[in-house]
């Protein structure tokens, strides 16, 4: 038989502080807290519990009451006399109810032996005891360019207060107010810059790979790169970067979460370096994603919601390698919309929702990026259509949705026969103004336009349906469904137009939207079917929630997604493969896509 392991006795952790309320308490701990409200017996249950947990030699619990003792009589942990409370059935069920709260939020440590547990590891180490001993085996090397260099000894000083014995030596491979501290074995390295302009401090990595770190953030975080800190340095600068940089290596060294655990900051992606970014006015510090950085390729987002976190890692203003879409001020009804920078321009994305808008202007500044990289993805001269040039790339949050709008793309480059398109109103298929999207944004478009919309439509396959509404065109399942998202497409581009007006070097200049619905200096895309599988995932609509509601018309669309793109795929004959990255510039970007889970596709056939 395996023997179980010795139990210890439960007690708070260093630094915990209790708070009674007059019918509660509430405690807090490093990174956690914890509020019991409901009886003014609290405060008193608090007195007995913490008479229990306040130190004393290791003993065994009792079976089912973790962290109590239920003998009749039994000693006081703290001053040995006998424990008049314990052994009442109701105070102890009491008791142990607290105290599996407590151990729900990390609030008690196990203690094995007579030594108090050090404030750090204590405070977040299951086993403090172990973790000291690991510290105190690793024997840290700290490696600078001079090993008189100030951060370097306050390196030193940071890791010899957490137990550790370090030794500082010179290594004239690294640059000046670059620091590596390696120890352990496989050894586990940290790196941190600190100069005039700010700081950072890598991930925990192994050596080699510590060293590109900080080679490629050197690059990327300098003054001139327009990511820069742009202050001077403080005097406290360096103490705070090497405190970081002790800490994160002395949790890889003991064992303990990383500082930078995307489990604790949902800004941060699994998978994914995080980079602790130093400014110094004012003197603050916080770890960034670093989406480009070394790692696997990672799963595709499984909903909009996670797509959303990796399209902000991939847009962060110090590490990121876009321009995220952001609503700023721009009104956000009828229609939502979001703008975003990019290298051909300013980019106007539209949507029923501002987060589906931020995943299509995502993608489509993620196309154009690729393109100011890679020129050989930009699309072919004169390759244009209703929302601008089509790129020979198709970006997506994954493969399915980069599919459905690689797709569209083609559907709409199918010529079309003239002889069969026919006004919506007087078609088999004109009951889309029965649908309440359709009539909802043919109407919103028509106040927009002061004249009604005239949609036309026509049937491209089985499941599938292109409708084309004041110059804006869409490819559907349904009728409704393509009605609805070119109007919405049309809302939108309105909008563009009003941007492109007020950056027109001739303001006086007057354009009939009736006629002109095209910006020139902005560029414009809007929302398709192919993100309603992202919106729609994980989603449980009750039974009262009809097609009126948005998110019931993105189940449906989610629904009809997979039929449509078979139909697509049979009337276009499109085959795909994914995009390879040429060229120095592009391999940051592509790293930082599949490293976000997004998928890049190139049809089969194209001359790259």
């Amino acid at each position: 038989m395996t023997a179980e392991p010795a139990a210890g006795r439960p007690q708070l952790r260093p630094g915990v502080a209790v708070t009674p309320l007059r019918e509660g308490l509430h405690l807090r701990g490093r990174g956690t807290s914890l509020t019991l409200e409901g009886s003014r017996a609290l405060p008193v249950l608090w007195e007995v519990l913490a008479a229990r947990l306040a130190g004393g030699p290791a003993a065994a619990t009792a079976p089912g009451h973790p962290g109590t003792d239920t003998g009749t009589g039994s000693p006081d942990s703290a001053t040995g006399r006998p424990d008049p409370t314990a052994g009442h059935p109701k105070l102890e069920a009491a008791l142990a109810t607290v105290t599996a709260r407590l151990r729900e939020h990390d609030l008690l440590v196990d203690r094995f032996d007579d030594a108090e547990p050090p404030p750090w590891p204590g405070s977040v180490a299951e086993r403090p005891g172990d973790a000291v001993a690991a510290i105190a085996a690793a024997h840290p090397v700290v490696l600078a360019a001079d090993p008189e260099d100030g951060t370097a000894l306050a390196l030193a000083r940071a890791l010899t207060r957490g137990g550790a014995e370090p030794t500082v030596l010179a290594d004239p491979s690294l640059a000046v107010g670059q620091v590596l501290v390696l120890a352990g074995e496989p050894p586990v390295a940290v790196g941190l810059r600190c100069d005039a302009d700010g700081g950072f401090v890598t991930a925990p990595a192994g050596p080699d790979r510590t060293r590109a770190d900080l080679a490629a953030l050197t690059e990327r975080l300098r003054p001139d790169s327009g990511r820069g800190h742009g202050s001077s340095a403080a005097r406290t600068l360096p103490l705070l970067l090497a405190a970081a940089t002790a800490q994160r290596l002395l949790c890889a060294v003991a064992g303990l979460p990383d500082p930078g655990d995307p489990a604790d900051n949902p800004r941060l992606l699994a998978g994914r370096p995080a980079v602790l970014v130093a400014d110094t006015r004012p003197l603050r510090a916080e770890h960034h994603p670093w989406a480009a950085g070394p790692g696997p390729a990672a799963a595709p987002p499984e909903d909009l919601d996670a797509a959303l976190r990796r399209v902000a890692a991939l847009g962060d203003p110090r590490l990121g390698v876009f321009d995220a879409p952001s609503p700023g001020d721009l009104p956000q009804l009828p229609a939502a919309l979001v703008t975003c920078g990019t290298p051909d321009g300013l980019l106007v994305a539209g949507a029923s929702r501002t987060d589906l808008a931020r995943l299509t202007g995502a993608v489509r500044a993620l196309e154009l990026r690729l393109a100011a990289v890679d020129p050989e993805t930009a699309a072919e001269p004169g390759a244009a259509g209703a929302a601008g040039p089509a790129p020979r790339v198709t970006v997506g949050a994954g493969p399915a949705h980069a599919l459905g709008r690689a797709l569209r793309r083609a559907a709409l480059a199918v010529p079309a026969d003239p002889r069969a398109t026919t006004a919506v109103g007087a078609a088999p298929e004109g009951g889309w103004h029965e649908h309440p999207q359709a009539r909802y944004w043919t109407a919103a478009l028509a106040r927009r336009l002061g004249h009604e919309a005239a949609p036309t439509v026509r049937r491209l396959a089985d499941s599938a349906y292109l409708a084309g509404v004041e110059g804006s065109r869409a490819v559907e399942a349904t009728a409704a469904d393509a009605v609805a998202v070119a109007a919405l497409d049309a809302l939108t581009r309105l909008a563009a137009l009003d941007l492109d007006q007020a950056h027109d070097l001739d303001p006086t200049r007057d354009l009939d939207p009736a006629r002109d619905l095209a910006p020139t200096r902005v560029h414009h895309t809007a929302f398709s079917g192919a993100a309603a599988p992202l919106a729609a995932a994980g989603r449980h609509l009750p039974d009262w929630v009809d097609e009126g509601w948005t998110g019931r018309w993105l189940a449906g669309l989610a629904d009809r997604e997979a039929e449509l793109q078979a139909g697509l795929h049979r009337l276009t004959g499109l085959r795909t493969t994914p995009w390879q990255p040429r060229g120095t510039a592009a391999h940051p970007l592509a790293d930082a896509l599949a490293g976000c889970g997004f998928t890049v596709l190139v049809p089969v056939g194209d001359r790259r």
